[in-house]
C-alpha cells in the first residue's frame, strides 16, 4: 500500500481538537500517502483557521463556510467576509453548507436562504461546495437542482435513491468512517451501487473515526481504513480506489498535482 496516493476531501484541522498536535497529525496522514487534504470551515472563524492551516501546510487546501447550525451567523456583512475570504489562493471550495433537519439549531427558513446565499457566492466565484445533510435530502437536492454547480454531498447519509438522483445530477458523494461501522447497511449498499468515479474519501477528523477506531479521535491518516471497506465492497483492488477516488478529488477541487 505504499505506493498509494490518498486526498481526504473532508477534515478539520482546524478543531480545537488538533490545537496542539495538528502539524504531528498532518505528517502522519503524508506518511500514510495521505498527500492532499481539504480543511473546511464550519463558521466563520474556522473558516479562517482553514486558510491560515492551508498556508501552513503542504498539500493542505481550504474550504470557507457557514454550517447550517450556524445559519443565523449569515448576515450581510458575514457574507461579504466570507466571499472575500474566498478569493485566496489557498481556498478550495465554499462549504461546509446545507441543511440539517436533524439537530434543527437553525429555522429550516434560515437554514435554506444561508444556504442559498453561499450557493450564490460559490457561483460567481467558481467554486465547488462542500454539502453538509442530515435528515433534508429531499428539500436539499430540490434546491441543488435549481442551482447547477459542482459539489460533494460530504458524509453521505441518504438513501440509495438520493445517491440515484444526485449522481445523475453531476454529485460525487463523499465516503468517510461510517462506511466501516457494521450496521452502515444502506451506506454501504450506496457504495457498491454508486460508480466509484462519483465517490470521494473523507475523514471528517476529528469526528467518525472509522473501525478499530471508533469513538476515538479521528485524523486524515486513518484515510487508507475507508478505503479498504470501499475496495471490499466494490470488490476491486485498493490500487484502483487510490487512483480513481485521488483523480475525483483533484477534477472537483481541480488541485494542482
Amino acid at each position: 500500500m505504499g505506493m498509494n496516493i490518498w486526498t481526504d476531501t473532508h477534515c478539520h484541522l482546524n478543531h480545537p481538537d488538533f490545537a496542539h498536535d495538528a502539524q504531528q497529525v498532518w505528517s502522519r496522514a503524508q506518511e500514510a500517502g495521505v498527500h492532499q487534504a481539504i480543511v473546511v470551515g464550519y463558521d466563520l472563524a474556522s473558516s479562517e483557521a482553514a486558510i491560515q492551516i492551508a498556508t501552513a501546510y503542504d498539500g493542505c487546501w481550504a474550504s470557507v463556510g457557514v454550517h447550517p447550525h450556524d445559519a443565523a451567523q449569515c448576515t450581510q456583512d458575514a457574507l461579504s467576509l466570507l466571499q472575500q475570504r474566498a478569493l485566496q489562493p489557498q481556498v478550495a471550495a465554499i462549504g461546509e453548507i446545507g441543511l440539517d433537519y436533524y439537530r434543527n439549531l437553525s429555522p429550516k427558513n434560515v437554514q435554506q436562504q444561508a444556504f442559498e446565499r453561499q450557493i450564490q457566492i460559490a457561483s460567481q466565484l467558481n467554486l465547488p461546495v462542500i454539502i453538509h445533510c442530515r435528515n433534508a435530502y429531499d428539500d436539499l437536492l430540490d434546491i441543488l437542482s435549481r442551482h447547477p454547480l459542482p459539489g460533494v454531498l460530504h458524509c453521505f447519509s441518504g438513501e440509495l435513491h438520493h445517491a440515484r438522483r444526485a449522481v445523475e445530477m453531476g454529485w460525487y458523494l463523499g465516503i468517510g468512517g461510517v462506511a466501516t461501522f457494521k450496521n452502515a447497511h444502506s451506506l454501504r449498499e450506496v457504495v457498491q451501487q454508486t460508480p466509484l468515479e462519483r465517490l470521494l474519501l473523507e475523514t471528517d477528523a476529528p469526528y467518525l473515526a472509522p473501525v478499530p477506531h471508533r469513538g476515538k479521535r479521528n485524523e486524515p491518516s486513518y484515510i487508507p481504513l475507508i478505503a479498504e471497506v470501499v475496495a471490499s465492497l466494490k470488490n476491486i483492488p485498493i490500487e484502483e480506489v487510490a487512483r480513481i477516488t485521488t483523480q475525483n478529488a483533484r477534477c472537483l477541487f481541480r488541485l494542482e498535482k
